[in-house]
């Protein structure tokens, strides 16, 4: 499995509408902490996820939040 960080992007009126999606999709990312920028009016959400695939990441979101969404590979490193 791969890290991923997940950034997902939404405007300002549709704030609502992303974080309801989740109530129709399973995810372990469900009532589970998350950073977000929505209010400090940036409206941007980001997660840490393990995932075979930048596709697989993406599919931990409901698709309303996914088609906004980019999932990057990241790794740890120490910063000298």
């Amino acid at each position: 499995m791969a890290r991923f960080l997940v950034h997902h992007r939404h405007a300002a009126r549709e704030c609502g509408i992303a974080f309801s999606a989740f109530r129709g999709h399973e995810s372990p990312l469900r009532h589970q902490p998350a950073l977000a920028s929505c209010a400090a009016g940036g409206h941007e959400i980001w997660w840490t996820v393990e995932a075979a695939s930048e596709t697989d990441a993406l599919a931990l979101l409901p698709f309303f939040v996914a088609e906004r969404s980019i999932a990057v590979a990241v790794t740890e490193v120490q910063i000298p």
